[in-house]
Protein backbone atom coordinates (compact mmCIF):
# COMPACT_ATOMS: atom_id res chain seq x y z
CA UNK A 1 0.00 0.00 0.00
CA UNK A 2 1.47 3.38 -1.04
CA UNK A 3 1.95 6.13 1.51
CA UNK A 4 -0.69 8.84 1.52
CA UNK A 5 0.88 12.18 2.30
CA UNK A 6 -1.08 15.42 2.67
CA UNK A 7 0.38 18.84 3.51
CA UNK A 8 -1.77 21.58 5.02
CA UNK A 9 0.04 24.81 4.29
CA UNK A 10 0.00 28.45 3.15
CA UNK A 11 1.98 29.44 0.06
CA UNK A 12 3.75 32.37 1.75
CA UNK A 13 4.71 30.53 4.94
CA UNK A 14 8.47 30.16 5.33
CA UNK A 15 7.71 27.33 7.76
CA UNK A 16 5.63 25.45 5.22
CA UNK A 17 8.34 26.02 2.61
CA UNK A 18 10.73 24.05 4.81
CA UNK A 19 8.47 21.03 4.59
CA UNK A 20 8.03 21.40 0.84
CA UNK A 21 11.80 21.55 0.31
CA UNK A 22 12.34 18.46 2.47
CA UNK A 23 9.67 16.52 0.58
CA UNK A 24 11.19 17.59 -2.73
CA UNK A 25 14.67 16.55 -1.59
CA UNK A 26 13.31 13.10 -0.76
CA UNK A 27 11.20 12.84 -3.90
CA UNK A 28 8.01 12.27 -1.89
CA UNK A 29 4.74 12.75 -3.74
CA UNK A 30 2.03 14.48 -1.70
CA UNK A 31 -1.27 16.30 -1.88
CA UNK A 32 -1.00 20.01 -1.17
CA UNK A 33 -3.93 21.77 0.51
CA UNK A 34 -3.82 25.55 0.80
CA UNK A 35 -5.27 26.89 4.06
CA UNK A 36 -7.09 30.16 4.63
CA UNK A 37 -5.83 31.16 8.05
CA UNK A 38 -8.75 33.55 8.55
CA UNK A 39 -11.14 30.66 7.97
CA UNK A 40 -9.28 27.54 9.07
CA UNK A 41 -10.51 24.24 7.73
CA UNK A 42 -12.07 21.58 9.92
CA UNK A 43 -9.23 19.29 8.88
CA UNK A 44 -6.58 21.71 10.16
CA UNK A 45 -8.41 22.17 13.48
CA UNK A 46 -8.72 18.41 13.81
CA UNK A 47 -5.13 17.61 12.88
CA UNK A 48 -3.55 20.40 14.95
CA UNK A 49 -6.02 21.09 17.77
CA UNK A 50 -3.37 22.53 20.11
CA UNK A 51 -1.80 25.30 18.00
CA UNK A 52 -4.25 25.33 15.06
CA UNK A 53 -1.39 26.37 12.77
CA UNK A 54 0.19 25.32 9.52
CA UNK A 55 2.15 23.45 8.36
CA UNK A 56 0.74 20.05 9.20
CA UNK A 57 1.96 16.90 7.48
CA UNK A 58 -0.60 14.10 7.44
CA UNK A 59 1.06 10.74 6.77
CA UNK A 60 -1.34 7.85 6.36
CA UNK A 61 -3.93 9.72 8.42
CA UNK A 62 -1.54 10.66 11.25
CA UNK A 63 -0.61 14.33 11.75
CA UNK A 64 2.85 15.71 12.43
CA UNK A 65 3.06 19.37 13.44
CA UNK A 66 5.76 22.07 13.75
CA UNK A 67 7.97 22.57 10.71
CA UNK A 68 11.35 21.45 12.05
CA UNK A 69 9.79 18.40 13.68
CA UNK A 70 8.14 17.60 10.35
CA UNK A 71 11.46 17.95 8.48
CA UNK A 72 13.14 15.56 10.94
CA UNK A 73 10.21 13.16 10.56
CA UNK A 74 10.56 13.25 6.77
CA UNK A 75 14.29 12.58 7.09
CA UNK A 76 13.68 9.56 9.32
CA UNK A 77 10.80 8.03 7.36
CA UNK A 78 12.27 8.48 3.87
CA UNK A 79 15.87 7.83 4.87
CA UNK A 80 17.07 6.15 1.68
CA UNK A 81 17.61 9.42 -0.22
CA UNK A 82 19.35 12.73 0.52
CA UNK A 83 19.93 12.63 4.29
CA UNK A 84 19.14 16.03 5.78
CA UNK A 85 20.77 15.53 9.17
CA UNK A 86 24.35 14.28 9.67
CA UNK A 87 24.85 10.68 10.81
CA UNK A 88 27.45 11.72 13.39
CA UNK A 89 25.69 12.39 16.75
CA UNK A 90 27.69 15.52 17.56
CA UNK A 91 27.23 17.10 14.13
CA UNK A 92 23.54 16.19 14.27
CA UNK A 93 23.25 17.91 17.65
CA UNK A 94 24.98 21.00 16.23
CA UNK A 95 22.59 21.08 13.28
CA UNK A 96 19.63 20.92 15.64
CA UNK A 97 21.12 23.71 17.76
CA UNK A 98 21.44 26.11 14.81
CA UNK A 99 18.03 25.26 13.39
CA UNK A 100 16.65 25.89 16.88
CA UNK A 101 18.51 29.22 16.95
CA UNK A 102 16.71 30.24 13.76
CA UNK A 103 13.38 29.12 15.18
CA UNK A 104 13.54 29.92 18.85
CA UNK A 105 11.07 32.21 20.51
CA UNK A 106 10.63 31.98 24.25
CA UNK A 107 9.82 34.02 27.31
CA UNK A 108 12.50 34.40 29.98
CA UNK A 109 11.82 35.40 33.58
CA UNK A 110 14.66 37.09 35.47
CA UNK A 111 14.58 36.26 39.19
CA UNK A 112 16.75 38.55 41.27
CA UNK A 113 20.10 39.72 39.91
CA UNK A 114 21.43 36.41 38.58
CA UNK A 115 18.90 33.73 37.63
CA UNK A 116 17.12 33.44 34.26
CA UNK A 117 14.51 30.71 33.77
CA UNK A 118 11.92 30.03 31.11
CA UNK A 119 8.36 31.18 31.76
CA UNK A 120 6.85 27.71 32.27
CA UNK A 121 9.53 26.69 34.79
CA UNK A 122 8.99 29.90 36.74
CA UNK A 123 5.23 29.38 36.80
CA UNK A 124 5.58 25.78 38.03
CA UNK A 125 8.06 26.75 40.77
CA UNK A 126 5.90 29.68 41.83
CA UNK A 127 2.89 27.38 42.21
CA UNK A 128 4.84 24.84 44.27
CA UNK A 129 6.33 27.55 46.53
CA UNK A 130 3.01 29.21 47.27
CA UNK A 131 4.09 32.42 45.51
CA UNK A 132 6.82 33.01 48.10
CA UNK A 133 9.43 33.28 45.35
CA UNK A 134 8.05 36.50 43.88
CA UNK A 135 7.80 38.10 47.34
CA UNK A 136 11.60 37.98 47.69
CA UNK A 137 12.52 38.41 44.02
CA UNK A 138 9.92 40.28 41.93
CA UNK A 139 10.24 38.79 38.43
CA UNK A 140 10.87 40.70 35.23
CA UNK A 141 9.85 39.28 31.88
CA UNK A 142 11.75 39.64 28.64
CA UNK A 143 11.37 38.06 25.23
CA UNK A 144 14.06 36.02 23.53
CA UNK A 145 13.01 36.03 19.89
CA UNK A 146 14.81 34.93 16.78
CA UNK A 147 14.54 35.34 13.04
CA UNK A 148 10.78 35.20 12.46
CA UNK A 149 9.63 37.58 15.19
CA UNK A 150 12.54 39.97 14.74
CA UNK A 151 12.16 40.12 10.95
CA UNK A 152 8.43 40.63 11.40
CA UNK A 153 9.26 43.79 13.30
CA UNK A 154 11.08 45.10 10.23
CA UNK A 155 7.83 45.32 8.24
CA UNK A 156 5.19 45.43 11.00
CA UNK A 157 6.58 47.98 13.46
CA UNK A 158 7.05 51.73 13.46
CA UNK A 159 9.33 54.24 15.14
CA UNK A 160 11.74 53.05 17.80
CA UNK A 161 10.42 49.48 17.69
CA UNK A 162 11.08 49.40 13.95
CA UNK A 163 14.65 50.64 14.38
CA UNK A 164 15.28 48.16 17.21
CA UNK A 165 13.96 45.30 15.06
CA UNK A 166 16.29 46.26 12.20
CA UNK A 167 19.29 46.34 14.54
CA UNK A 168 18.44 42.97 16.06
CA UNK A 169 17.72 41.46 12.64
CA UNK A 170 21.24 42.18 11.48
CA UNK A 171 22.72 41.01 14.78
CA UNK A 172 21.09 37.62 14.19
CA UNK A 173 22.21 37.52 10.55
CA UNK A 174 25.78 38.30 11.61
CA UNK A 175 25.72 35.39 14.07
CA UNK A 176 24.47 33.04 11.37
CA UNK A 177 27.02 34.42 8.92
CA UNK A 178 29.74 33.70 11.46
CA UNK A 179 28.58 30.11 11.86
CA UNK A 180 28.43 29.66 8.09
CA UNK A 181 31.96 30.99 7.70
CA UNK A 182 33.52 29.99 4.39
CA UNK A 183 31.57 26.74 4.12
CA UNK A 184 29.28 26.23 1.10
CA UNK A 185 26.46 25.15 3.41
CA UNK A 186 25.96 25.22 7.18
CA UNK A 187 26.87 21.53 7.51
CA UNK A 188 29.86 21.86 5.19
CA UNK A 189 29.76 20.52 1.67
CA UNK A 190 26.20 19.17 1.89
CA UNK A 191 22.86 21.00 1.83
CA UNK A 192 20.93 19.99 4.92
CA UNK A 193 18.78 20.67 7.97
CA UNK A 194 20.05 24.14 8.95
CA UNK A 195 19.98 25.34 5.35
CA UNK A 196 16.35 24.25 5.05
CA UNK A 197 15.46 25.97 8.32
CA UNK A 198 16.80 29.35 7.19
CA UNK A 199 16.79 29.59 3.38
CA UNK A 200 13.00 29.90 3.22
CA UNK A 201 13.25 33.38 4.79
CA UNK A 202 14.95 34.51 1.58
CA UNK A 203 11.56 34.76 -0.13
CA UNK A 204 10.74 37.55 2.34
CA UNK A 205 14.08 39.40 2.04
CA UNK A 206 12.77 41.82 -0.60
CA UNK A 207 9.90 42.80 1.71
CA UNK A 208 12.31 43.28 4.63
CA UNK A 209 14.57 45.46 2.48
CA UNK A 210 11.65 47.48 1.12
CA UNK A 211 10.22 48.40 4.51
CA UNK A 212 13.53 48.38 6.37
CA UNK A 213 15.24 50.54 3.74
CA UNK A 214 18.45 48.52 3.85
CA UNK A 215 20.44 46.05 1.75
CA UNK A 216 21.02 42.61 3.23
CA UNK A 217 23.74 41.87 0.68
CA UNK A 218 25.64 45.02 1.65
CA UNK A 219 25.58 44.05 5.33
CA UNK A 220 25.82 40.25 5.06
CA UNK A 221 27.34 39.26 1.71
CA UNK A 222 28.12 35.70 2.79
CA UNK A 223 24.46 35.08 3.59
CA UNK A 224 23.42 36.17 0.11
CA UNK A 225 26.19 34.10 -1.52
CA UNK A 226 24.95 31.08 0.46
CA UNK A 227 21.36 31.78 -0.61
CA UNK A 228 22.44 31.85 -4.27
CA UNK A 229 24.06 28.42 -3.85
CA UNK A 230 20.90 27.08 -2.25
CA UNK A 231 18.78 28.52 -5.06
CA UNK A 232 20.74 26.41 -7.54
CA UNK A 233 19.03 23.38 -6.02
CA UNK A 234 15.78 22.52 -7.78
CA UNK A 235 14.04 21.72 -4.49
CA UNK A 236 14.66 25.28 -3.26
CA UNK A 237 14.18 27.17 -6.52
CA UNK A 238 10.83 25.52 -7.22
CA UNK A 239 9.57 25.96 -3.65
CA UNK A 240 10.36 29.57 -2.82
CA UNK A 241 7.74 31.96 -4.23
CA UNK A 242 8.60 35.08 -6.17
CA UNK A 243 9.79 37.83 -3.84
CA UNK A 244 7.56 40.45 -5.50
CA UNK A 245 4.52 38.27 -4.83
CA UNK A 246 5.55 38.02 -1.17
CA UNK A 247 5.98 41.81 -1.06
CA UNK A 248 2.42 42.23 -2.33
CA UNK A 249 1.28 39.80 0.37
CA UNK A 250 3.09 41.84 3.05
CA UNK A 251 1.55 45.08 1.75
CA UNK A 252 -1.88 43.53 2.21
CA UNK A 253 -0.93 42.42 5.73
CA UNK A 254 0.21 45.94 6.58
CA UNK A 255 -3.12 47.33 5.36
CA UNK A 256 -4.98 44.79 7.48
CA UNK A 257 -2.92 45.78 10.52
CA UNK A 258 -3.52 49.48 9.89
CA UNK A 259 0.12 50.21 9.00
CA UNK A 260 -0.57 51.69 5.56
Amino acid sequence: MADKVVLLDLWASMFGMRVRIALAEKGVKYEYREEDLRNKSDLLLKMNPIHKKIPVLIHNGKPVCESLIIVEYIDEVWKDKCPLLPSDPYRRAQARFWADFVDKKRSIVKIGPFVDVDLLSYYCFQQSSGDSLSAFFPPTLRRVEQVYEVSRGVWAKKGEEHEAAKKEFFEILKILEGELGDKPYFAGETFGFVDISFVTFYSWFHAYETFGKFSIEAECPKIIAWVKRCMQKESVAKTLPDQKKVLEFVVQLRKRFGLE
